[in-house]
């Protein structure tokens, strides 16, 4: 989650062109564990596309694991899936709403994308977990139909903040359990530091609710992968969990001192 151009410094090296910045930026995730970096640079207005296409063809250069195409504007998506030939680009996201769906459907049909489905439509970011399955049920009908592989589809229940309901967190989880059950081909992902808008310390909170929504089933996060103790956690939860066969991430983790205080 990074490279992301609303965040202050990758707006200013974006705007600087400083490439280094970003190849650092970029290897370090990848030698993190994460399995996709999302490429964000929906801030640079008029230059989007230009700045996307800077990027990808740099960052290709240095990493092998495949991009995050993350953007609202259907013609930039255009061009960063077009550019992402490092294994299976994923777009980065479609929603419920006809307009977006309708948009962005030809290029994830086109380049075999997998793709963020965020569990919202023209009504807006649903309030509770049996409100969120109805969006992920028309979401994945929608998709599938339309002949994208329910193994490509990773659902977006839309974390809110804890900060402006007290019942964000459980809804969210509830969402989660209800999905996974009736929707047990496709994946779930979520953009984990939601939870903690507003609210200090957010480190803890979002290491905790890691924890909590990957024992009811997720199956991926847009996080920061260099955060130690938040990896940490996931590889200790995930074998806790049986899902490191053998315990091998965890071990991995702990003899590269990633557990030393």
């Amino acid at each position: 989650e990074l490279i992301n151009s609303s965040r202050k410094s990758i707006h200013e090296n974006l705007e600087k062109r400083n490439i280094d910045f970003f190849l650092d930026i970029a290897r370090k995730q990848a030698e993190a564990g994460a399995n996709y970096i999302d490429i964000n640079c929906s801030t640079m207005m008029d230059k989007e596309s230009e700045v996307m296409q800077w990027l990808i063809e740099n960052i290709q250069q240095v990493v092998d694991i495949p991009l995050s195409i993350d953007t609202p504007n259907p013609l930039v998506m255009e061009t960063g899936l077009h550019l992402a030939t490092r294994g299976q680009p994923m777009l980065n996201s479609i929603t419920g709403e006809e307009k977006r769906c309708k948009e962005l459907l030809p290029s994830i049909l086109k380049y075999k994308a997998k793709v963020v489905a965020l569990c919202l439509d023209e009504k807006g970011i649903p309030e509770t977990g049996i409100e969120r399955l109805r969006v992920a049920l028309a979401l994945v009908k929608r998709l599938t139909e339309a002949g994208v592989p329910a193994g490509d589809i990773y659902l977006d229940p839309v974390i809110t903040p804890v900060s402006t309901s007290d019942k964000a967190g459980l809804e969210a989880l509830e969402a989660i359990k209800l999905i996974k059950n009736e929707c047990p081909q496709v994946s779930l992902i979520c953009g984990l530091s939601n939870v903690s808008y507003g609210l200090p310390n957010r480190k803890i909170l979002n290491r905790v609710f890691m924890v909590q929504t990957l024992t009811m089933g997720m199956d991926g996060y847009i996080l920061n992968p260099l955060d130690n103790r938040l990896m940490g956690d996931l590889f200790a939860a995930q074998a806790l969990l049986g899902q490191d066969p053998y315990c091998g991430k965890y071990l991995s983790a702990h003899r590269t001192g990633l557990y030393e205080e």
